[in-house]
C-alpha cells in the first residue's frame, strides 16, 4: 500500500506543481477537475440520502466557473448563490409529489452543489493572491508532508485512536507527529521562498492553521465515509483512493487561509 501511493504520488505531485508554478487559467482548470471530481465522488457516496446528484454535478460546475469569472462579485454577494441553489432544489421538491425525506435529498444535493466547489476555489483564490504561487506552494507542502507523516508514523507507532467512530486507522500519535512535522516543514518552507515576505513567527502561525484545520477538513470527510459505510471516496488514485479522500484537507482550511492571507496583506 504505501508503495502504491507512493508510486502516485511520484506521478501526481509534479503534475500539481508545474499547475501551481504556472497559475493563472491553468491552476484554475486543475481546481475545477479537482472540483468536479470531488463532488462526483461525495454525490456517489452518499447516494443513500438520493440526492439530486445530476442536477447538483451541473450547479457545482456552473457556480464554480462563475466564482472565477466573477471573483469580486462572487464573494461579496455569496449569499445569492446559496439561495438561488436552494431555491432550485426546494422547487424540484415542491413539484416531485414525495415530501417523505424531502430534507435529506435537500440538504445533501446542497452540500455537494454548493460547499464542495465554494471551498475548493479558494486554492485558485489563493494562487491569484501577490506572492499567491509561494503561499500554494507552502499549503500543499505542508499538506503533503503532514499526511505522509501522520500515516507512516500511525501505521507504526500508533496505539490509540484518535476518533475511532470516524476515521479507525487514524491515531493520536500519528496526527502529533503530522502536527510537530507539518511545523518544521513550514519553517523550512518559510526560511528556502518565503523569509523576504514572511516572518518566522508567522510562517509558524499559519503553518499550525493550516496542520490543524486540514486535519479536522480530513477528519470531516471521514464523517461523510462513516455515514455512507464505505472506506474510500472512489478509486481513481490507486494507494490514496479518490480525488475528494486527497484534497479533502482543502474544504474548511483554504477558506480560512485566504482570509488570513488578505487580514495580512
Amino acid at each position: 500500500m504505501l508503495l502504491t501511493r507512493i508510486l502516485t504520488a511520484i506521478i501526481g505531485i509534479p503534475f500539481i506543481c508545474v499547475c501551481t508554478y504556472y497559475g493563472g487559467n491553468l491552476f484554475y482548470v486543475m481546481m475545477f477537475a479537482v472540483s468536479t471530481l470531488c463532488v462526483k465522488e461525495y454525490l456517489s457516496i452518499s447516494k443513500k440520502y438520493n440526492p439530486h446528484a445530476t442536477i447538483s454535478l451541473i450547479i457545482s460546475v456552473i457556480l464554480f466557473m462563475l466564482m472565477w469569472f466573477f471573483k469580486n462579485f462572487s464573494l461579496n454577494k455569496m449569499g445569492i448563490y446559496a439561495v438561488l441553489i436552494m431555491l432550485v432544489f426546494f422547487g424540484i421538491e415542491l413539484f416531485n409529489g414525495h415530501p417523505n425525506l424531502c430534507i435529506n435529498r435537500i440538504s445533501s444535493s446542497f452540500l455537494g452543489a454548493f460547499f464542495i466547489p465554494l471551498t475548493m476555489i479558494y486554492m485558485a483564490y489563493i494562487r491569484d493572491l501577490d506572492k499567491g504561487m509561494e503561499f500554494t506552494f507552502f499549503i500543499f507542502i505542508i499538506v503533503w508532508c503532514l499526511d505522509t507523516a501522520a500515516y507512516a508514523f500511525g501505521k507504526f507507532f500508533g496505539r490509540h485512536k484518535l476518533l475511532k467512530n470516524v476515521s479507525p486507522q487514524k491515531t493520536v500519535e500519528g496526527a502529533v507527529a503530522g502536527t510537530i512535522f507539518g511545523i518544521f516543514v513550514a519553517i523550512i518552507c518559510r526560511s528556502m521562498f518565503m523569509s523576504k515576505f514572511l516572518t518566522l513567527k508567522n510562517s509558524i502561525a499559519l503553518g499550525t492553521v493550516i496542520i490543524l484545520i486540514s486535519q479536522f477538513s480530513d477528519l470531516a470527510e471521514s464523517l461523510i465515509k462513516r455515514d455512507s459505510d464505505v472506506k474510500d471516496s472512489g478509486k481513481i488514485m490507486p494507494g490514496h483512493g479518490g480525488v475528494f479522500d486527497r484534497f479533502d484537507s482543502y474544504m474548511f482550511m483554504a477558506p480560512v487561509v485566504y482570509y488570513i492571507l488578505e487580514f495580512l496583506r
